[in-house]
């Protein structure tokens, strides 16, 4: 069930750009989440199980970023604007409610770039403010040149196998979607690519997967590719490392004690496992010509 909810800021800053997804500030217009996938690194924290009866929807969110954005624009402080940290801005409930399409019309009327990181086929509906975005946002002088574009739109993808997508992302559009939406995208235009994040061991991290991943990328027309391996945290029955430990032992329970052993001493992977992830994946980006990064250079 949707709540309402009211927030004291809704454009957050970083302390520092990251180097993927550029982002200086991001925007959740919601809490949690309805996609409900169970590797997500919110989970461990305060949300349930089921996060769609817990999603909330920020009411004051417009006329706190009206204000925010004014402020920084007034200090010519642009930047890329990342929707969303936290959640997916195109959540089943913004077909109706629309605060990420207003949420857009304010960043274009202030002129930042946006980076739009979502599973959800709804962002196509918004083509027309972001191609919008693309022209007119102003970018910090060292993006200018690269990626030079004021709309970056990466979707995420743990696999491309929609049965395996269903196990550990129930609530999510099917990677066959999220494909089909990228190549249009694209075609349209904009600057589109991947974020790999996670990718899931001996399921969608083999050899073959990683093929059929790169090759689906590669086909659907994306211009980058953001791998990067799996993260799980808590014991209480939301959190991550138990959903996913639950859903192997259910759908590969011959994979059971290979995670026991994986993740039990940490809430990330081995070195060894880091190493060999690093070296498979700049392999797979020179073969599919695919960059590692948005940016061309830096």
């Amino acid at each position: 069930m949707l709540q309402e909810i009211t927030v004291k800021s809704i454009l957050n800053k970083a302390k520092h750009r990251d180097s993927w997804f550029l982002d200086s500030y991001t925007i959740n217009p919601y809490s949690g989440c309805s996609f409900n996938c169970l590797y997500c690194y919110i989970r461990g924290s305060k949300y349930g199980t089921n996060m769609e009866q817990k999603l909330s929807v920020k009411s004051n969110a417009l006329e706190l970023l009206e204000k925010q954005l004014a402020l920084r624009a007034r200090k010519s402080q642009y930047g890329f604007i990342v929707l969303s940290s936290a959640t997916d801005p195109y959540l089943q409930f913004e077909k109706d409610l629309q605060l990420t399409r207003r949420i857009l019309e304010l960043i274009l009327q202030f002129r930042f770039p946006v980076h739009i990181i979502t599973k959800s086929e709804l962002v196509t509906r918004d083509l027309d403010l972001l191609a919008a975005i693309d022209k007119s946002a102003i970018l910090p002088p060292d993006l200018q040149q690269s990626p030079g574009r004021g709309t970056i739109i990466s979707f995420s993808f743990s696999t491309v196998d929609d049965a395996i997508g269903k196990i550990f992302e129930p609530g999510a559009p099917a990677p066959s979607a999220r494909l089909e939406t990228m190549k249009l995208v694209s075609k349209n235009g904009f600057l589109t690519g991947v974020s790999m994040m996670p990718l899931l061991p001996y399921i969608s991290d083999t050899g073959t997967h990683l093929e059929a991943m790169f090759s689906s990328f590669k086909e659907a027309e994306a211009h980058y590719a953001l791998p990067s391996t799996i993260t799980l945290f808590g014991t209480g029955q939301s959190d991550s490392r138990t959903l996913i430990f639950r859903a192997v032992e259910k759908h590969y329970p011959h994979l059971l004690d290979k995670y026991q052993r994986l993740f039990s001493d940490n809430t990330g992977l081995p070195n060894y496992y880091w190493q060999a992830f690093g070296n498979k994946m700049k392999e797979l980006a020179q073969k599919y010509d695919l960059r590692n990064r948005i940016c061309t250079a830096g």
